[in-house]
């Protein structure tokens, strides 16, 4: 620093005590400063304020010399004290600089920053909300700082800070959120903490309404929920608590489909906590917004089922996930079969674009997984209000492409199929003409199933190919005759030989002689019955071990 330069009204005694490595120096520095500030204030002088200001911030608080900086940060302090009120006016002059020395190297430097901003918080209380980014944003690194001092006189100006957002009603919460957003994602254990202690204040003032904005954060309060450390993932978990609490309380103002495929994506966490969590938030927006959750089916679908087949050890997350699948499935209801072009124009308009495309992506194996995109686009947006004058539609493609998944896959645990089974039978039980599109598709997989080693599995198996066989939505469809003329690609599980009714003789196959015709049968009965002897032929185990069983409980069907 220029020792002859100009740096009036600051007497040279003020300048050199500013530049001094003593503290004590300094600080009497400070108090000339607050003196002579306190006159130009007394005089109305804002130039000569804005000149005092600008001097300890481009002279000294940004100087090359880390002593030059201390005396700035304390000069700055004492001109926010000497101002008391009127600070207000000169808080953008005062705070920018000591933030920037909040990421000093010096150890000792920073946490003069912390002291200077505190004084200057402490003083202009309201008027800092204006600027309550940066100040956050300053904050939240200052929380992951390496040195213990630096983090404690950064909680100190934490505390205070949060005491002046409790105390007002001027709170810019819509302005906070992308920030809040953004730093939600933080990996730092610190920062997390401190993040969650925000949220925590913020919920607990009455004139902020977070519960609005939860779908922007809800994703980044699932991933802290997972960390390492314990009281991190309590604190995460009490916030939680309370959202759901505000959620039960005021569920007409909840955002729910904004929050369904987070919901969905964090059901399906290797973390125990997490997907518990997300499961029984699932369990509490299926019963509190119903069919407004229809069209996420699928999603929902997929991070449930597998959960029915847990052991001992998941037990709560399998006993709430079956919770989950009774209640989606009850929201199916015979309504959802009508094709009232109307009604489902008017219903595409409100739903997700083609759910099970856009918001599930499908396996190379055909499963569907939830997107890893957890932003909604606008049009998928519903509340419960809105039910009332949009209807929902069933998206039964997805829901299919999830049951035929599981089916198929050889993993799939036996509660899993059993629970599939049910949801196949209810969906022909009450969208039977809608469900006849896909038994095509689904009737081979059914046939194998016989095979499974489970008899609870195979007596569901066959009460879906009952009702199948003998429901009149099969009788409308174009099946193609029943003589084994059957020549669509694709179908050859279905290809129906000539046999002669009084070949077929055998206990429990009453009623074959029936034309398929009949109101009691379609011509998948036909098909059923051909493909069930054709599979006895070619596995004689099945036969032996199974073939008693299948006939009688089909019998008995």
């Amino acid at each position: 620093m220029n020792p002859e330069k100009d740096f009036s009204p600051l007497a040279p005694s003020v300048v050199r005590a500013l530049n001094d490595k003593l503290y004590e120096k300094r600080k009497v520095a400070a108090l000339e400063i607050e003196k002579l500030v306190r006159e130009f204030v007394a005089q109305n002088n804002a130039a000569q304020i804005k000149h005092v200001i600008q001097i300890l911030s481009q002279e000294f608080a940004l100087s090359q010399h880390p002593h030059s900086r201390k005396g700035g940060l304390i000069g700055l302090a004492a001109c926010s004290i000497a101002l008391g009120k009127d600070s207000g006016l000169y808080l953008k002059e005062l705070i920018e600089p000591v933030l920037t020395c909040f990421n000093d190297a010096d150890s000792r430097l920073r946490y003069y920053a912390c002291e200077a901003l505190y004084n200057i918080v402490k003083v202009a209380r309201g008027s800092v909300l204006p600027h309550f980014n940066v100040l956050f944003d300053g904050l939240s690194k200052l929380a992951a700082d390496p040195d213990p001092n630096v983090k404690s006189g950064s909680e100190l100006l934490d505390r205070l800070l949060k005491d002046i957002v409790t105390e007002s009603n001027k709170f810019d919460l819509v302005g906070f959120i992308p920030l809040l957003r953004e730093r939600i994602y933080s990996n730092n254990q610190y920062a997390r903490q401190f993040i969650i202690s925000w949220i925590l204040v913020l919920e607990s003032v009455p004139d902020i309404n977070l519960l609005d904005y939860l779908p922007e954060i809800l994703d980044g309060l699932f991933q802290i929920l997972g960390d390492n450390s314990k009281e991190i993932r309590k604190m995460c978990e009490v916030a939680l608590g309370e959202f759901l609490k505000e959620i039960k309380k005021n569920p007409s103002s909840v955002k729910f489909a904004e929050m369904a495929n987070i919901l969905v994506i964090h059901c399906q966490a290797s973390d125990d906590l997490i997907q518990l969590t997300a499961m029984c938030w699932m369990r509490e927006f299926i019963q509190l917004a119903g069919r407004v959750m229809l069209p996420y089916s699928s999603g929902i679908l997929t991070a449930v089922l597998p959960c029915l087949s847990y052991d001992d050890r998941k037990k709560s997350i399998k006993e709430v996930a079956n919770v989950c699948n009774q209640s989606l499935m009850k929201l199916v209801i015979p309504e959802d079969d009508e094709t009232d072009e109307g009604r489902q124009s008017l219903s595409l308009q409100m739903e997700p674009k083609d759910e099970s495309l856009s918001q599930q992506e499908v396996t190379s194996s055909g499963c569907l997984e939830a997107s890893s995109d957890s932003n909604l686009s606008s049009a998928s947006v519903f509340n419960v209000s809105s039910t009332e004058r949009v209807p929902v539609t069933l998206n039964l493609d997805g829901i299919v492409q999830v049951l035929d998944c599981h089916l198929h896959d050889t993993a799939t645990g036996m509660m899993t199929r059993i629970a599939v089974l049910k949801w196949l039978y209810h969906l022909y039980i009450k969208t039977p003409r809608k469900m006849f599109r896909h038994t095509d598709s689904l009737f081979p997989i059914l046939l194998r199933t016989l095979s499974d080693e489970s008899d609870e599995v195979i007596l569901k198996d066959l009460e879906v190919l009952a009702e199948i066989a003998s429901s009149p939505a099969g009788q409308t469809e174009d099946q193609g005759p029943c003589d084994g003329s059957d020549t669509r690609s694709g179908q050859s599980e279905l290809h129906i030989p000539v046999v002669k009714a009084s070949q077929l003789s055998s206990s429990g196959m009453k009623g074959m002689e029936c034309s398929p015709s009949t109101p009691t049968m379609n011509s998948y009965f036909y098909k059923f019955m051909i493909n069930l002897l054709k599979r006895f032929s070619s596995e004689r185990k099945l036969l032996e071990t199974r073939g008693a069983f299948i006939i009688r409980s089909e019998h008995q069907l």
